[in-house]
């Protein structure tokens, strides 16, 4: 018997939020300043904002993947804004919210399923 985990409602607000972001963050692996930093620089943030995609995704479900995965992505996000030297007030307010989301996603990860 399978067990169906109810999603709390700030879990959904975050995902919802969360998704969205990332939709608007993927217009930006086509702007000039992307492309600027170099050839591979698109590619590479390309990768991330699929991950933190696919993390929503997870997190939606309640899968516990899902937040590792944005663990991931967030930790991978960071170092390519020091690689290329882009800390500005947006990308601190960024890391804000992240570290917010990072909060409530632990707060719930015990009751997220293990399983794929």
């Amino acid at each position: 018997m399978e067990i169906i985990r109810k999603r709390p409602l700030i879990l959904t607000i975050i995902c919802v939020a969360g998704i969205l972001w990332s939709l608007m963050n993927f217009i930006f692996i086509f702007s000039p300043f992307i492309k600027k930093i170099s050839d591979w620089a698109p590619a590479i943030y390309g990768v991330i904002v699929a991950l933190q995609f696919i993390s929503f995704v997870g997190i939606w479900h309640m899968k516990r993947w899902g937040v590792l995965f944005y663990l991931f992505s967030f930790f991978l996000k960071q170092s390519f804004t020091i690689l290329i030297n882009d800390i500005g007030i947006s990308e601190k307010v960024g890391i804000g919210i992240s570290t917010l989301f990072i909060v409530f996603f632990l707060i719930y990860y015990r009751q997220m399923d293990k399983e794929l």
